[in-house]
């Protein structure tokens, strides 16, 4: 175990943490951030209050996951369908709350040089939203440190779908589309996330066992993590637990375990009398 405890974690964050193996930490987190809604009603407030919570949430776990070294954490911040279905004073409340995030955490995003990335169809969110996000992106461009992608409009089934209208567009202007040719490697290389890893670990917050049209390609194989804690409740402490029960499961990709693999090949060699 690797107990070098990573500057800026508190009191209970480095004994989750001591506890840990730093060569085997998620190289890509994915959180769904859900309970919002639920975390206000229980205090008899207005939905939006949920939603103002969370951004605290969300400010402690990006630091936690900077300080010890997750190369990319990536938040479902605001689903296709938050946007088509939810009533329009929450929406426009959340584009509002989307704006002055951007603008505040720029230099805490920068003190822990972090970069800052989106997916989704972002093009169809407000204008003056999209000049923000595009103002945050550029503001933290330089950094090295670990990426942060803000699902914002996002819908993994759109997102298949705009892959495959890139594949054949980029087909029709490279020789037609009878030149077209698709493995699974073609259509990652046209998904939102083809800059980064697939997901090893996906947490889900709020007790609910559902992946709410969240990266259905990428996380084929990611562990899953689901926890009662609402979102607003959500802090650095439940990313490490969440980590923790993580690093608990061995990852087969479909194959076996060790020891299965050595029954198994013990059980095929022949029998000599």
């Amino acid at each position: 175990m690797q107990h070098k405890v990573p500057a800026g974690l508190d009191h209970k964050e480095t004994e989750v943490y001591r506890h840990l193996d730093s060569a085997r930490l998620p190289k890509h987190i994915a959180i769904i951030m859900d309970g919002n809604g639920r975390w206000a009603k229980r205090r008899h407030l207005p939905r939006v209050a949920g939603h103002r919570a969370g951004v605290t949430a969300v400010r402690s776990t990006v630091e936690t996951a900077a300080r010890i070294h997750i190369p990319a954490l990536t938040l479902y911040a605001f689903s296709e369908e938050n946007w088509k279905k939810r009533p329009k004073g929450e929406v426009d409340f959340l584009m509002r709350l989307l704006s002055r995030y951007l603008k505040a955490e720029v230099p805490t995003l920068n003190k822990n040089n972090i970069r800052l990335e989106y997916i989704g169809r972002q093009h169809e969110l407000p204008d003056d939203v999209q000049e923000r996000m595009a103002w945050a992106r550029e503001a933290t461009a330089n950094n090295t440190g670990m990426v942060l992608t803000l699902a914002l409009n996002y819908s993994a089934r759109s997102e298949l779908v705009d892959a495959f209208r890139s594949m054949v567009n980029a087909a029709s202007q490279n020789g037609g589309i009878e030149h077209l040719r698709i493995d699974e490697d073609a259509v990652a290389r046209h998904l939102y996330t083809r800059h980064l890893p697939d997901p090893d670990l996906v947490v889900r917050t709020s007790g609910e066992m559902r992946l709410s049209n969240f990266l259905l390609w990428q996380l084929a194989y990611a562990e899953i993590y689901v926890t009662p804690t609402l979102w607003p409740d959500f802090r650095g402490l439940h990313l490490l637990e969440g980590i923790s029960e993580y690093q608990k499961r061995e990852r087969r990709y479909g194959g076996l375990n060790h020891g299965e693999a050595h029954a198994h090949a013990e059980a095929a060699l022949p029998v000599h009398k």
